[in-house]
């Protein structure tokens, strides 16, 4: 055996060179200065833990006469080792990885000596036994006690649910130090508030992230987007959330002495080309990207990608090009890059449709990314002509972006190289960890994996996994750009007013970390006072007296002498020492709490620790105390001495007709006393008239049940058994005109508070809805509506509980067998019965007059019918002119399905997975002639990568009068119009006649009115004109949208 003993040996300013692309001439908006030499942590490479092979030769092995036999000693990795033998077995050929936890192992490996003896075996030869240990020094991450910030000199980002694509996203973006360096002078104020403010948030975090020494929250960042808790738990595509900030930021900059840092770090072009091949006509258009789309499927590495991205497509045949003043061409079509940006943002393309299975798969094959990324190899077969050859576009990977999981989820993390050494890093969430560069290049290459065989002497076919974890984003930044771009971000960046805020929140955090540290060291004492129980009875509470979790607390040395708080106490709440009385409260057993006795003068010369040791026997960590406080003219005045025959009472006032409870005072009454002694001064507190006869109660208990007695006027309060600290309530005597009150005597009053405030199953809807109202201060309840909890997928229930639509609380916990404790609530604008009865629709209402959709909420009564929504929207939108007439069309999957006839009543309309769509009726549709038709117009593109014969509806249908007779020439004419497409756009357009999905393309001497049969415009249509669409030339990044969910999932979207 081996064993491990612990260590004995001690071990100048220049622009970015972008094409085409300059810096603002105005004053530069930061400095950039290359990075200096990176920190110990991140210089320290990953090298091959230490190993030492150590061969121990025992002589004379029968004569061994001891119980331990031990080895000389050796060094591996600055420890100390050796082995050691047991006089009765003898371990075999075995392994084991040995920790801190885990340092006594290998019996259960042990052989008898027997075999060991056994000449067959070989081990003993000429009485000789050869032991051989190889031991490896590996430093093993604990991850209870792992610290990145020590480790790596870096933080991570905490997970609020499911926004792990986004941690890896912004981890990415701020080790891009120029990036970091344009959100930190983004222009902010200190009245700016980070949850409403996207730059104040974005530069709250990068400040954290690069001084913080624990992982960060993003809690402000999401709240600042206008994200909710629900957006948190929804994981989404990050390629698409690196879209949606970086054209928000691109927004926020926009006048600012940051405007065009986006352009500037991200932006290329391209040039898309037509070429004719048997007459000279060209057709040029050069268009921007922030990120390029690369396929995976099909291609090898990043290379082959970009080689099928300029691929020429030939067009020819069906497929010919109309060129201006040619007609129909065979033609070249491509793609060619004029530039590339200094930081280049690869997209791949991990998932996409398949159509066969009529949803999303994951791309799981091996695709290659080299280190370095030379784009102007093969003699720049990538660039353009008018490229600017002077620029070597030769990159080098920063980032790496991993998925691992499926189409429906999974989990994302990055590996990045911040300052571009030879060391990575991989950043998951919280956790940061140095990693070899195996670990972010070829592992995540994609692709199958073999398992090792387990028995390699028999020719077993080896067995072969998929690979689920793989590169999704690629970041690279050009070697020419590189000391500009991996520039110094130090404090003189970051605006003052942020600094002082963030140190602040450190600070205080600091505090914090350090009140916990030394809590043991510490007491809390709570004092309430005849303040905190005016304000908290009848209102927050209305058992027992105060809620101490809202009084006056004191966090107090345990070794202060109480004399000395008494001091603390004089100087916080400028009261005397000399007028000061404080009171134990004690906890009874009917689970009440009230004020039991005032300190002794012996108790007060303890410490503050001592009392709170001996009054609360050492249940609780904090000292509850009552100040009495004696007040004439609002100024203390010296408290009376307190005998035994003093007993002090508490004093609640009850109002049947208001249904009010409130705090009177307390007062000090003689134990054989009578109540008809002090009815006259409970009169006078309450400002009733003197001679005002009351009832009076005893506040008993109230769990599990109230227990309130009425108190009997003729015995003393001695014999009624009152006590120090024991509650009395009072009201007016209860007349013939009462039996109007809900709650005519306090124990009837009590009894519904307490089933109001405490729920139980078996409550009913009105209990529920009236108890999360009042606890909201709302005074209508019919203003609540609930919603149960599904269990399954942690997420509220897609349909709301309607009015009274449940008996029981019961009922809106259970969840197939499941009992739930979630309920969803919501405050409404009118009472739920009201809007139960009204129908809500949202209309999407096309603007005539510009080129802008408006989404409506339209709010009816469930009998109303089109006509009425229609003239609803009428007085919310904007209208060509007075006299226009609206339509509604039901739109699902870019195809109108329905135009809804006035008459329909709008009850069935489902608006959840149907588009409706408010527009206004064009006069020429008003008249149609004898022999026109209203037809269909569709947009469409044919998936290159799958069945020619399937096409992909976009975009916005629309319906066209086709007069009888009119060529396909003339209707392109109008149409062009009508949509107002440039003519090098409109002219790559193909049209054709669809039926059932099918496609026959038009040709413009073709009659088009022939193809299509005289309808009725009402009906649905299973002809229309289709529009189709090339898809072969890239879009600009932001307008792609390749989203890996499904049809129905939530957009990402940043609203502030």
């Amino acid at each position: 055996m081996t064993v491990v003993t612990p260590p004995l040996i001690d071990k100048e300013e220049e622009e970015m060179l972008v094409p085409h692309s300059e810096f603002p001439e105005a004053p530069q908006p930061m400095e950039v200065v290359p990075a200096e030499a990176a920190s110990t942590a991140e210089n320290q490479q990953l090298e091959d833990p230490p190993s030492s092979r150590f061969t121990w030769t025992i002589e004379n092995f029968s004569r061994l006469s001891v119980k331990k036999h031990y080895s000389e000693t050796f060094i591996v990795g600055g420890y100390k080792c050796y082995h050691w033998l047991c006089a009765h077995f003898y371990m075999a050929d075995t392994q084991h990885q040995f920790n801190s936890r885990e340092s006594d192992w290998g019996f259960t490996s042990f052989m008898p000596l027997s075999d060991l003896y056994d000449p067959v075996r070989g081990y003993l030869v000429n009485d000789v036994v050869v032991v051989e240990a190889e031991v490896v020094v590996r430093k093993v991450v604990d991850y209870w006690t792992y610290d990145s910030k020590k480790e790596t000199g870096y933080v991570g980002l905490k997970n609020q649910g499911a926004t792990c694509y986004m941690n890896s996203l912004l981890q990415t973006l701020y080790h891009i130090p120029y990036f970091r360096k344009a959100v930190y002078h983004m222009p902010t104020t200190e009245n700016d508030i980070p949850s409403g403010s996207i730059p104040l948030a974005l530069q709250s975090l990068f400040y954290k992230l690069q001084y913080s020494d624990s992982s960060v929250a993003t809690k402000e960042l999401t709240k600042s987007f206008g994200w909710d808790t629900y957006d948190s738990f929804m994981q989404h595509d990050v390629q698409e959330l690196n879209r949606v900030l970086c054209e928000k930021l691109e927004d926020k900059m926009k006048g600012t002495v940051v405007e065009g840092t986006i352009q500037q770090l991200f932006e290329g072009h391209h040039m898309n080309y037509i070429e004719c091949i048997n007459v000279d006509y060209k057709s040029r258009r050069k268009e921007s990207f922030y990120d390029l789309q690369l396929d995976v499927k099909g291609c090898r590495d990043v290379y082959a990608s970009f080689d099928k991205y300029v691929e020429v497509e030939r067009l020819e045949g069906d497929n010919k090009y109309q060129a201006e003043q040619y007609g129909l061409q065979d033609a070249k079509k491509g793609v060619l890059f004029i530039d590339f940006p200094p930081v280049l943002q690869l997209q791949l393309k991990r998932f996409e449709y398949d159509f066969m299975r009529d949803t999303m798969v994951k791309i799981n094959d091996r695709y290659e990314f080299p280190l370095q990324l030379d784009l102007d190899r093969d003699d720049g077969k990538y660039l353009s002509p008018d490229a600017d050859r002077s620029v070597r576009n030769l990159y080098t990977l920063h980032s790496v972006l991993v998925h691992s999981g499926g189409v429906h989820g999974g989990h994302y993390y990055a590996f990045i190289r911040p300052i571009l050494s030879d060391q990575w890093f991989k950043f998951d969430d919280e956790r940061v960890t140095k990693e070899e560069m195996k670990r972010a290049l070829e592992e995540q290459y994609g692709g199958e994996e073999e398992l090792p065989q387990t028995n390699p002497g028999f020719n077993n076919t080896p067995f072969k996994f998929t690979k689920y974890s793989n590169a999704y984003m690629l970041v690279y930044i050009r070697e020419s750009d590189k000391d500009k771009i991996i520039c110094s971000v130090d404090e003189k960046d970051i605006a003052e007013h942020l600094r002082i805020r963030l140190k602040k929140e450190q600070e205080e955090k600091e505090h914090k970390k350090k009140e916990k540290a030394e809590a043991h060291l510490y007491t809390i004492i709570k004092v309430a006072r005849d303040e905190d129980l005016t304000e908290q009875i009848g209102r927050d509470i209305y058992f027992d007296l105060v809620d101490h979790d809202k009084v006056r607390s004191f966090r107090i040395q345990k070794q202060m002498p109480f004399k000395a708080f008494k001091e603390e106490v004089a100087k916080e709440l400028g009261i005397p020492v000399q007028f000061q009385r404080f009171w134990l409260w004690a906890k009874r057993q009917n689970h009440t709490y009230r004020p039991n006795r005032p300190l002794t003068l012996i108790e007060e010369a303890q410490s503050v620790g001592q009392l709170r040791e001996v009054s609360t026997k050492g249940q609780t960590a904090e000292l509850r105390l009552f100040l009495e406080l004696e007040l004439v003219d609002s100024r203390p005045v010296p408290l009376p001495d307190k005998t035994k025959e003093d007993i002090l009472l508490f004093f609640k006032l009850y109002d049947p007709v208001k249904e009010e409870l409130r705090f009177m005072g307390r007062l000090f009454v003689k134990a054989l006393g009578k109540p008809a002694e002090i009815l006259t001064k409970l009169n006078e507190m309450a400002g009733f008239s003197p001679n005002e006869e009351i009832e009076l109660y005893e506040e008993i208990k109230f769990e599990p049940t109230v227990m309130c007695e009425r108190i009997d006027k003729k015995l003393n309060f001695k014999s009624s058994q009152l006590e120090d600290g024991d509650i009395v309530c009072y009201q007016k005597c209860r007349r013939d005109n009462d039996d109007q009150c809900r709650y005519q005597d306090i124990p009837s009053f009590l009894r519904y508070v307490l089933s109001r405030q405490v729920l139980s199953k078996s409550h009913t809807y009105d209990d529920v809805v009236e108890r999360v109202a009042r606890h909201l201060g709302l005074d209508d309840a019919s203003k609540i509506r609930l919603t149960s909890h599904n269990c399954y997928s942690q997420q509220p229930k897609p349909q709301p509980i309607k009015y009274r639509g449940v008996e029981h609380l019961l009922d809106m916990l259970v969840h197939y067998n499941q009992i739930s404790d979630i309920l969803y609530y919501e405050v409404l604008d009118i009472p739920l019965p009201e809007l139960q009865g009204l129908k809500t629709l949202k209309v999407a209402f096309h603007v005539a007059t510009k080129d802008e959709i408006v989404v409506h909420s339209v709010r009816l009564a469930k009998n109303s019918v089109v006509a009425d929504v229609i003239n609803d929207l009428k007085t919310k939108v904007e209208l060509s002119h007075p006299n226009a007439e609206l339509r509604l069309l039901e739109v699902f999957c870019h195809k109108i399905y329905k135009i809804f006839p006035p008459n329909e009543k709008i009850e069935n309309i489902n608006d959840q997975y149907w588009t409706l769509r408010a527009e206004e009726i064009l006069e020429e549709e008003k008249n149609l002639g004898p022999q026109d038709r209203l037809i269909h117009v569709y947009h469409f593109m044919k998936d290159q990568n799958q069945n020619q014969m399937q096409v992909q509806n976009f975009g916005e249908p629309f319906f066209f009068v086709l007069h009888d007779g009119e060529t396909l020439a003339e209707v392109k004419v109008r149409i062009q119009k009508k949509l107002q497409i440039p003519d090098e756009e409109f002219s790559k357009w193909k049209f054709a006649c669809l039926v059932l999905g099918r496609h026959e393309y038009l040709q413009d001497s073709d009659v088009v009115s022939v193809r299509f049969q005289r309808r009725d415009a009402y009906g649905a249509w299973e002809q229309c004109l289709g529009l189709e669409h090339s898809d072969t030339a890239p879009k600009k990044a932001y307008q792609v949208n390749q989203n890996r969910h499904s049809t129905y999932e939530k957009p990402v979207k940043i609203y502030n």
